[in-house]
């Protein structure tokens, strides 16, 4: 997109609706006196995210349950919820999280897990219902999937269908939110959308490009949700929402197309590319790896749109109606635009990535560990250090050997894997918890430290630190790159790297002294 592109899109103060504070939407309590409780399930999401401060500006006290509380602990808004420490798996933890709550959001589902998830899916469902019974909660409110009746629907659907399912028949009166393709900066819908429109001028196609689905912004989602909360009674019943267009998956393209200023695509619609072909191609082509890419795909197999406007009798619309597809896109550009993206598919967590912190030191012993290690005294200050080591990654790049990293990343998504082409959420804030081309922020103190933690396909486990060391005259910066080998492939790998590893750490350190001399010059 270019540069005048970009500034046409730059959106207006409505940014940010809903806000939360609209009067429709605030919070309403029975007693008049105490502001009703509410659980957000899976609120580090790409939806629950921006639920959270919403429900904050309404009114609402919030309560989140989450497996790393210190992810939590880095969002802006964590001093203002209750923090509730445990995995929605685990019933205990779930009745304690639940023990008081008005109404439950849940936000949670499987996409990126491998075998087994629709059984972990029903499961963490069977025990969050069980636990809002006990419990005695007013209502529960989960965003599903927008769903054709009469055919073979994909893994995932199937799965987000069946949890719907489970919630509703519980005792607890849930309203089932089923919401079709969501339109907003940071989604993986709307990057894949982005990704292939930007990429191909001309696009060989699966057939589903040309089938009907119905897309739906995330700020319509968002209203939905918030006014869930309002619905009175023991209404239980799912209901399905989505945007004023109807359209083509190639309409949506070329829709995309004429708000970034690009020429119109050419798109022949192909019978022989599979699901599992195409996702391989979407992963290739967009940051979307493929893990993610093969459920978006597998649920555009059908024609996929509201099949009644019934929640138009339970939810009043918004104000100045709902986003078209267009105004959507537009949006989501302003967004990007202005870097000012609240919540990303990038820092969804990798299947199989390790979860666990990195040994430290002491622990090494007895263990197979290899290091690369570097340092170099600069006169720029500790912060002006700081800042170029946080914009790392993304747009800006790794400041050495950009050919190599970009190579890297590409074996890494043929095999499977994020790439480099992930990105970050933000080109300017970093935040625990965020992913960073094929690594993610696992520990980070403010003009100190930051570690990385590789999620990229490696025969054991990686990290990479940068450290920042105040001195009387400026500062001392200290890089190093950890590795613990899988067995004899580890070993063999980290052999096989280290003369690129000379080439590029060393060039790393260098370039990231030099510019933070020069900006602080």
């Amino acid at each position: 997109m270019s540069a005048t592109a970009a500034r046409d899109q730059q959106p207006t103060n409505d940014l940010t609706f809903p806000r939360g504070t609209e009067p429709d939407l605030r919070a309403v309590s029975a007693s008049g006196a105490v502001a009703p409780l509410v659980l957000v399930l899976g609120s580090t999401g790409y939806v629950g995210g921006r639920l959270v401060p919403r429900l904050l500006a309404a009114g609402y006290r919030v309560r989140v349950m989450t497996r790393a509380r210190s992810r939590v602990e880095a969002l802006p808004w964590s001093e203002r919820v209750d923090i509730a420490a445990g995995d929605a798996s685990d019933a205990r933890a779930v009745d304690a999280a639940i023990a008081g709550v008005d109404v439950v959001y849940y936000l949670v589902h499987s996409m990126t897990a491998g075998r087994g998830f629709a059984e972990t899916d029903r499961a963490i469902a069977e025990t969050v219902a069980g636990a809002a019974d006990r419990a005695g909660v007013a209502r529960m409110i989960y965003l599903g999937g927008l769903h054709p009746d009469g055919v073979k629907l994909s893994a995932h659907l199937a799965s987000r269908r069946e949890v719907g399912e489970i919630l509703l028949n519980s005792r607890t009166p849930t309203l089932v939110l089923q919401a079709g393709v969501i339109i907003g900066s940071g989604s993986a819908s709307f990057e894949m959308v982005r990704h292939l429109t930007e990429v191909l001028p001309y696009m060989p196609a699966p057939r589903w490009v040309r089938n009907f689905i119905q897309p739906i912004a995330i700020r319509d989602v968002l209203y939905y949700l918030l006014a869930a909360a309002q619905v009175p009674g023991s209404l239980n019943h799912a209901f399905d929402i989505g945007g004023p267009d109807v359209l083509r998956y190639g309409q949506m393209m070329n829709g995309y197309a004429v708000q970034a200023g690009l020429p119109q695509r050419g798109i022949a619609a192909l019978p022989v590319l599979t699901p599992k072909l195409a996702s391989h191609w979407v992963g290739l082509v967009t940051p979307v790896p493929r893990a993610i890419a093969r459920p978006l795909v597998e649920s555009l197999q059908h024609d996929c749109v509201m099949k009644n406007h019934d929640i138009d009798d339970v939810i009043v619309r918004p104000a100045g109606g709902l986003t078209p597809y267009r105004r959507a896109v537009q949006l989501a550009l302003g967004r990007i635009a202005l870097d000012e993206i609240e919540t990303s598919w990038v820092d969804s967590r990798v299947p199989l990535a390790p979860s666990d912190p990195m040994p430290s030191d002491p622990e090494w012993a007895g263990r197979t560990v290899f290091t690369d290690e570097r340092s170099r005294k600069s006169r720029a200050t500790p912060a002006a250090v700081w800042t170029v080591v946080t914009q790392i990654g993304g747009t800006t790049g790794w400041y050495s050997a950009s050919v190599l990293w970009s190579l890297r990343g590409l074996w890494d998504r043929i095999t499977g894997g994020v790439g480099m082409t992930r990105g970050r959420r933000s080109r300017r804030q970093l935040t625990l918890g965020d992913a960073v081309d094929v690594w993610r922020v696992e520990h980070l103190e403010p003009e100190r430290l930051l570690r990385l933690r590789a999620e990229m396909q490696v025969p054991g486990e990686a990290w990479l630190e940068f450290a920042i060391e105040p001195q009387p005259d400026g500062s001392t910066y200290r890089q190093r790159a950890v590795f613990f080998p899988r067995g004899l492939s580890g070993r063999l790998y980290w052999l096989a790297m280290l003369p690129f590893h000379g080439f590029i750490f060393s060039g790393m350190v260098k370039r990231i002294v030099a510019t933070a001399e020069a900006a602080d010059s």
